[in-house]
């Protein structure tokens, strides 16, 4: 009979601070000088709580884009970055080695949302038991518990709405973009076609197949645990992409936050390999983008779709 592998959470063992010493003095040495931090981070590093036996990492580097085989070197798998566009996510899974390794670049708010989330459930009994009561009933509501990604991604967002309020309650208020992946997020790009983009509803909206499609990207901006702004991206082919929308809510605007979502999104393209990025602006939108270096510049868009007599043709290489 084949094995069912499991959602399994155990009690707090205190060997797991032991296990990330000795796991963070092999990574530091396989990242060189390039790695400036690295921190114990998830439920294995607060004391007392239960836990998947997984123990998560988190690395610092200057410099994201480095060579995977520095860490295969040392038994770890590169998995890609999920969810979070510009994480590098690596791991391991041997008997005495279960490792979960996120790597970002000096300054990026999730280093900060990771440490917050951690140092609060480490000074709060409450919360602590309030997490691990969660936990539990999560792995509860599904009968099976195979390890699979729509079980694996159940028990992950089912955590989401906790883990936003611990942020609310940490002041954690930096700008951040991921792939959408929750229903919130989900919901937000709802929000933002209806209102900015759809004639009618989204129901009606034409490119709403785009939405479960590998040649398009949707991702939301958030500030601290608010999503202020969304975009739509397209992969075309001969490493090019295309901005179908990018749009920031309007009491949110002229705080540069629309610079700072296309600024994120053109970093994740380059570390895709994406050699230049297109769009078709409206007059009005054309400063927004000149003044983010894009200029004038023609492409060739989708067999067959037409552009508007409005649009302007425009891009960056990258």
């Amino acid at each position: 009979m084949q094995k069912i592998d499991r959602v399994e959470v155990v009690q707090y063992d205190p060997n797991w601070p032991r296990i990330f010493e000795a796991e963070a003095v092999q990574i530091k040495k396989a990242l060189g000088c390039n790695c400036i931090a690295i921190h114990h981070i998830g439920s294995t590093s607060v004391p007392g709580l239960a836990a998947k036996p997984k123990i998560d990492i988190m690395a610092v580097v200057l410099d994201l884009f480095f060579k995977e085989s520095q860490l295969e070197a040392i038994g770890y798998r590169d998995r890609g970055g999920f969810n979070i566009p510009l994480q590098r996510y690596f791991t391991i899974r041997a008997e005495e080695r279960s490792i979960n390794l996120h790597v970002f670049e000096e300054n990026d708010p999730e280093i900060e949302l990771n440490i917050l989330f951690r140092d609060h459930l480490c000074r709060s009994s409450s919360a602590r038991e309030e997490y691990e009561l969660l936990k539990y009933r999560l792995i509860a509501e599904d009968s099976s518990h195979k390890k699979n990604d729509s079980i694996y991604r159940g028990y992950t967002l089912g955590k989401n709405d906790f883990i936003q309020n611990v942020l609310n309650q940490s002041g954690f208020n930096r700008y951040r973009f991921v792939l959408c992946a929750h229903t919130t997020e989900w919901d937000a790009v709802r929000y933002f076609r209806d209102k900015y983009f759809s004639a009618s509803s989204y129901a009606d909206d034409p490119y709403i197949w785009t939405l479960k499609h590998s040649e398009h990207a949707h991702l939301v901006l958030y500030k601290g645990t608010e999503i202020i702004g969304y975009t739509h991206i397209q992969f075309l082919p001969e490493s090019r992409s295309a901005i179908r929308i990018i749009v920031v809510d309007e009491n949110q605007r002229n705080q540069n936050a629309g610079s700072r979502l296309l600024a994120l999104s053109e970093k994740w393209l380059r570390s895709l390999g994406i050699k230049s990025i297109h769009a078709k602006s409206r007059e009005s939108s054309l400063k927004f983008y000149l003044k983010n270096g894009y200029t004038k510049m023609p492409f060739d868009d989708l067999k067959g779709k037409k552009s508007d007599t409005d649009d302007i043709q425009i891009g960056k290489i990258l």
